[in-house]
């Protein structure tokens, strides 16, 4: 039987990061002030947090309740359009991920690319200037097991953005996909100085996190309150 969650003024929110990658999610849910583990089926030695190698999908079925959130963050490359340009395939895990998710009667948050927004539910999306990042990098987040989040005002694109992978250009906004030239600049406006390449072209900025955790962190605690 799945354990009421307590969130009291000194309990830590305990999060799992699922599909974690090199971190961007964990270190903004740690920003938002949570204890966060992370899984991936990978092996991933730039995580920062505590780390599980393990199929994500299987461990949020065996594991999840025992998490007070759950992020997750299945791969994106079946919608992503670099992928589709490139013709290669890959599998579609956000209906299992979700599926998963709602087993464990835990709030959570699913994120994805925009490719994938046709196959998310009532999403919000999150966009670096909502949180002063010199990028775009517009990303969407479906949630569920009682947790909503606001969709936060867009404001308007104004700064050119490099095309992807080309060098960016002062002033402008760089994509950081696919192989990007600058990986110490793109480190810098992501908020992410211990990633390499690869994580930093997958990786959500952790200033997304970190909106998404002081949310949780604060619906948990007003249920918690209120029962």
């Amino acid at each position: 039987m799945t354990q009421p969650i307590s969130i009291g003024r000194a309990r830590v929110l305990h999060v799992l990061d699922a599909f974690c990658c090199q971190g961007g999610a964990g270190k903004g849910y740690e920003d938002a002030g949570a204890r966060v583990t992370g899984v991936d089926k990978d092996p991933q030695p730039r995580y920062p947090f505590a780390f599980i190698q393990g199929d994500a999908i299987a461990y949020i079925r065996e594991h999840g309740a025992e998490y007070d959130f759950i992020h997750a963050s299945p791969p994106c490359q079946h919608d992503s359009e670099c992928q589709r340009i490139q013709g290669r395939k890959h599998p579609d895990l956000i209906g299992p991920t979700r599926d998963a998710l709602n087993s464990t009667h835990r709030p959570w948050a699913m994120e994805n690319v925009r490719g994938a927004l046709p196959k998310l539910r009532d999403a919000v999306m999150l966009c670096g200037t909502m949180f002063g990042l010199e990028t775009y990098r517009h990303r969407y987040f479906e949630t569920g097991g009682g947790f909503t989040l606001p969709q936060p005002h867009h404001p308007a694109h104004t700064v050119p953005q490099a095309k992807m992978g080309r060098p960016v250009p002062p002033g402008w906004y760089g994509q950081f996909v696919g192989n990007f030239s600058g990986v110490d600049h793109a480190r810098k406006i992501m908020g992410v100085p211990w990633m390499n390449r690869d994580g930093i072209r997958e990786c959500i900025p952790p200033a997304y996190a970190q909106w998404i955790g002081t949310h949780a962190r604060h619906s948990l605690r007003a249920k918690a309150v209120a029962a």
